[in-house]
């Protein structure tokens, strides 16, 4: 029996040479890795500015925080997505206004953002949904008309790119994800990029407490002045070591999980139980994160059989986002939303199954996930 695992990093002797490197030094934070990372993510991405942080969340929270949102201020979010993307919101005291999904893709449905907008709303968040870029014309457009900043959640979205740009540079700012699943890995670590100057900076000293003056720029060592308030979400020189070396990689990472989501999606065709979401299309460049199944709704009550069946095969899948945030239990009791309130979501949720894509994973890889989820299928029919 194979043991194929949802995620995997892949971490090489480079990488871990690099640590070492680090380790035998004496500089662990403040040094010229995280600042190296910073450089290179920005010339991979083509942006203006990148700022390391200590998360995906990190950067999220510190764009809401540099807007100075907070009590009484609304976020538009969607409703399909990890929970940190609503939290970012919820930890500014904020209120995310939380938008279905479009059945097609999965990401926020456009067409619903604008009813949404109140003289409340301070910004919209879009999330690329499992690397399918969201159309940001479209977004744009209404941002423009109601002067909202737009925020790019872009943990799973690392090779996307929306009409030759990479996601992340089409709003104001772009949020990313270095968890150990992830297109690339620093073990936890996160990235901030944006077109805006004034934005970058602000960033990088509200990340680490709001001080004035970095530790290699003081004239005198442990003199320092704080002018804003900031937080501690400070990428390490570890996890910035790590990056700089995935980030030699990321090219044959993506071609590996394009090359195996586009086989494994061919296969998936035969089967008339399930539909799948749209990757990509002209113009829009998917990061290929996972294969997203949605069960037809006679099947979908057996789903938890379905995956029990492919666990006990060894394949690793998973469920990409079990419910929509806005019916998790937290939101849901404070902002009392029903379940029909985001059916599109919804559907999503209770009805798909995550299928591994990763570059740790080959073609044999993929046909015997297909026999085994069809396989799985027959048994529960």
């Amino acid at each position: 029996m194979r043991q194929i695992p949802f995620g995997k990093p892949i971490i090489g002797q480079e990488e871990k040479n690099a640590v070492l490197d680090v380790l035998n030094g004496t500089t662990l934070v403040h040094g010229p890795k995280a600042k190296q990372f910073e450089k290179d993510f920005a010339a991979y991405t083509k942006a203006p500015y990148a700022v390391s942080v200590a998360s995906c969340t990190a950067g999220l929270h510190l764009a809401y925080f540099y807007l100075d949102i907070g009590p009484g201020d609304e976020v538009i979010v969607p409703s399909e997505t990890h929970v940190a993307t609503a939290h970012a919101v919820e930890l500014c005291g904020a209120k995310p206004v939380f938008v279905d999904a479009c059945e097609k893709t999965g990401n926020i449905d456009v067409s619903l953002i604008e009813k949404k907008v109140s003289k409340k709303t301070k910004a919209i968040s879009v999330v690329h949904y499992l690397g399918m870029p969201v159309d940001m014309d479209s977004v744009n457009a209404i941002a423009k008309a109601h002067k909202l900043f737009v925020v790019e959640d872009c943990a799973l979205a690392l090779g996307t790119y929306y009409k030759g740009i990479h996601a992340g540079l089409h709003g104001d700012v772009g949020c990313f994800s270095f968890y150990p699943v992830k297109h690339i890995t620093t073990a936890e670590g996160g990235m901030l990029i944006t077109k805006d100057q004034k934005i970058a900076h602000a960033i990088e000293k509200q990340k680490a407490f709001g001080v004035d003056t970095p530790v290699n720029e003081r004239k005198v060592a442990g003199v320092y002045d704080v002018t804003i308030l900031g937080f501690n979400y400070r990428m390490n020189e570890l996890e910035a070591a790590m990056g700089i070396e995935q980030l030699k990689r990321i090219d044959g990472f993506l071609a590996k999980r394009e090359t195996n989501y586009k086989f494994l999606g061919s296969r998936l065709k035969e089967l008339k139980d399930i539909k799948l979401l749209q990757s990509s299309c002209d113009g829009y460049k998917s990061s290929y994160y996972c294969m997203s199944v949605i069960l037809n709704e006679r099947i979908a009550v057996k789903r938890e059989a379905i995956m029990g069946y492919l666990k006990d095969k060894g394949v690793g899948a998973s469920i990409y986002y079990p419910r929509p945030v806005p019916l998790l239990t937290y939101y849901r009791k404070k902002y009392k939303y029903e379940r029909d309130s985001f059916p599109v979501a919804s559907e999503i949720s209770y009805r798909s199954i995550a299928l591994p894509v990763g570059p740790h994973l080959n073609e044999e890889d993929m046909e015997y996930i297909f026999h085994t989820l069809r396989s799985a299928i027959t048994e529960v029919k």
